[in-house]
């Protein structure tokens, strides 16, 4: 039994490791809490996307000055200037299919 808290604890541990360097709840605001909308009414459906689409996208907007469509440029350069590209490769990874 001891194994197995232990197993499911270290499984939890990793799991959410890999998601803290992002704070998922500023996403939510405008692309859902499940990655389902399509953010300003311009946007991919996160949810869609693959993860090495997602993380192309985020390190483009952190990146590559201009990237991406005119409503989400400064919102999303914003948004990821703080993150590694580490830290935005293991998000996608977590969200993308």
């Amino acid at each position: 039994m001891k194994k197995i808290v232990i197993a499911s604890i270290a499984a939890l541990a990793v799991a959410s490791s890999a998601f803290a360097g992002v704070d998922a709840a500023k996403c939510a605001g405008c692309h859902g809490a499940k990655f389902e909308k399509k953010a300003l009414g311009q946007s991919a459906v996160v949810a869609d996307l693959t993860h090495a689409d997602i993380a192309t996208k985020l390190k483009g907007y952190k990146n590559t000055p201009g990237f991406g469509h005119s409503g989400a440029k400064g919102a999303m350069a914003g948004q990821v200037k703080a993150y590694s590209d580490a830290d935005l490769e293991a998000f996608s990874k977590t969200i993308g299919k």
